[in-house]
């Protein structure tokens, strides 16, 4: 990998672990509608004469139908979703469980078909979620369901979202696509936004929802663009196992929250898991190079 291939990478491994902490000090004071209105609005509005400029929208608008389901399961939901659950659960604790999401994917894939279960992946499954197991045994509330619900269906929607891509998407332009979906959410979320919104916003609340829209959506998807032109498809998503380790850090030394047995448990086996459950083996690698590309194959666009 080149320097700046692994600058991007670096680059990215943190921007996509930030957003935790940040929204875990917005929601303090901000209704999650609202923050998850503000960095879709303000992170559409700066992408937009980028993707007008290399006329990305307008393909992308005539499929509206397959754009707003991935809108509704990629960004509207789940950003509003991991508000709500960061109004009582850590952000650390939330940004390993949403770790958990290549493992959903592993199973709705097989589950329509396009994928098959093998010893490898089965074991990575089940060492997966035995982390996720021990993370929720360990360290969260029971006695808060709903918390543990949004996080559940926030993964589920991350799962999905590539899929949607894959299927109806992969032909457009990613950054249209991304673009798009911004602009559509902050629609979806305008009349809650603007019924909840707040007689007084904090400087923290401010500053950290600005800090979302700005560097962890527009300038994040620009860098992971770069970094997918610079190393490839495969080796670009191999952000999603550094994440969470930075949210961790940044939860436990930025905002106190403690280091606890269940991430200590939990953190390896989570990420060993998606390895494990993800990664080809050598005879898939060698059929897929083999055969034709397909929209199977796209680069899927995590929202974080």
């Amino acid at each position: 990998m080149t320097r700046r291939g692994w600058a991007l990478f670096l680059a990215m491994g943190v921007i996509w672990g930030v957003p935790y902490a940040m929204i875990r000090v917005a929601v303090v004071d901000l209704d999650p509608i609202v923050v998850a209105f503000g960095r879709t609005l303000i992170g559409g509005l700066l992408l937009l004469p980028v993707a007008l400029y290399a006329d990305a929208l307008a393909p992308v608008l005539r499929r509206w139908r397959p754009l707003l389901l991935y809108t509704v399961v990629e960004i509207t939901g789940p950003w509003f979703l991991i508000g709500y659950a960061e109004t009582t659960l850590h952000s650390s604790t939330v940004g390993l469980l949403i770790a958990a999401v290549p493992l959903i994917a592993v199973v709705i894939v097989t589950v329509l078909g396009h994928d098959r279960f093998d010893a490898r992946r089965v074991a990575g499954l089940l060492v997966g979620f035995a982390g996720v197991a021990a993370l929720v045994g360990l360290d969260v509330d029971l006695g808060n369901p709903a918390a543990i619900a949004a996080i559940g269906l926030t993964t589920v929607g991350y799962a999905v979202g590539p899929i949607v891509i894959n299927r109806a998407l992969a032909d457009l332009p990613p950054l249209g696509v991304v673009t798009a979906s911004l602009l559509l959410a902050a629609v979806i979320y305008a009349p809650f936004a603007g019924w909840l919104r707040p007689s007084h916003v904090t400087a923290d609340a401010a500053w950290s929802v600005l800090g979302l829209a700005v560097v962890c959506t527009a300038v994040a998807f620009l860098f992971f663009f770069a970094l997918i032109a610079e190393v490839g498809p495969a080796r670009a998503t191999v952000i999603t196992y550094i994440n969470p380790a930075v949210a961790i850090l940044l939860g436990v030394t930025a905002l106190g929250e403690p280091l606890t047995a269940g991430m200590a448990i939990g953190f390896p086996l989570v990420i060993l898991g998606s390895v494990l459950g993800t990664t080809r083996g050598r005879d898939e690698a060698r059929t897929d190079l083999a055969a034709p590309p397909t929209p199977e194959a796209a680069v899927p666009l995590p929202e974080r």
